[in-house]
């Protein structure tokens, strides 16, 4: 392939208000804290970070990993499904066009639903869960924006409401896996259906498996919040880690891979 697989150049994040005051809710407070020291965290990578403002009110206004999927110089946007996404979508299109030269398609099918944290994208194919969230419309939709790599659909087990709660790309070719009954039935389909061959890296805790692998370095959740998979990681993992504090942001979101849309500029 003519690009590097998990190399990208800058982050597109949501911006949060320095001014605005901490409030009384010791959650909000913590979540502002851990977005701030993710974004440091993108920036000492060597991602440039670009902030795209909008109406929406925190938290909700940094979790992009629904409202777009970006890959190979191509943004697909999804039908929104509030009008919190709507004004989002618009912010991220001018951002996304006139910044960083991507091509934006919308998906026009009315039954396509698709949500970007339902979709994994290896650096070599797509799977999409079909979950409440995401059908077959909608992965139909993701294989006519990115015709040059295989997309499957993947039945997610019940109960299951987002896929990569339970999977996420942990370095190149190496797929993180929860240890959960579910995700290992899941992880049978994928392999099942792969396309290519993958190294799986089995976490204990549920919460651990959505990880963020960018630029030769591995993002994984602290010590003090996945006690067991962070030893797995310590054990398996020969090349560069780094660990965060995650806890607030991941009741709103998948996790690591939520807060921000990964871009290789063309």
């Amino acid at each position: 392939m003519d690009f590097k697989m998990h190399e990208y150049t800058h982050a597109v994040v949501g911006k949060v208000i320095p001014a605005l005051k901490l409030t009384d809710r010791a959650d909000l407070n913590d979540a502002r804290r851990q977005y701030d020291y993710y974004l440091r965290l993108l920036k000492e990578l060597n991602l440039e970070i670009i902030e795209v403002e909008t109406d929406a009110y925190f938290p909700e206004n940094i979790i992009f990993e629904d409202i777009a999927i970006v890959c190979h110089g191509i943004m697909l946007l999804p039908r929104p499904i509030s009008s919190t996404e709507e004004i989002i979508m618009t912010a991220l299109k001018e951002v996304m066009q006139n910044e960083l030269g991507h091509t934006v398609i919308e998906v026009s099918d009315p039954e396509a639903k698709l949500a970007g944290s339902d979709v994994l994208f290896t650096g070599r194919e797509f799977f999409v869960g079909i979950t409440e969230t995401s059908n077959e419309a909608g992965a139909s939709a993701l294989a006519e924006a990115f015709p040059e790599f295989p997309c499957t659909p993947i039945k997610v087990s019940q109960g299951v409401r987002h896929l990569k709660k339970y999977f996420s790309m942990a370095g190149p070719d190496i797929l993180c896996v929860a240890s959960s009954k579910e995700a290992k039935e899941m992880l049978k389909r994928i392999e099942r259906e792969a396309t290519f061959t993958y190294q799986t890296l089995t976490v204990p805790e549920v919460g651990a498996a959505n990880c963020l692998y960018v630029n030769g370095t591995l993002i994984h959740r602290a010590i003090e919040e996945i006690p067991e998979s962070f030893k797995v990681f310590c054990e398996r993992i020969d090349f560069a880690r780094r660990s965060i504090c995650f806890s607030s942001l991941a009741k709103v979101s998948s996790g690591l891979t939520a807060c921000c849309l990964l871009v290789r500029k063309p």
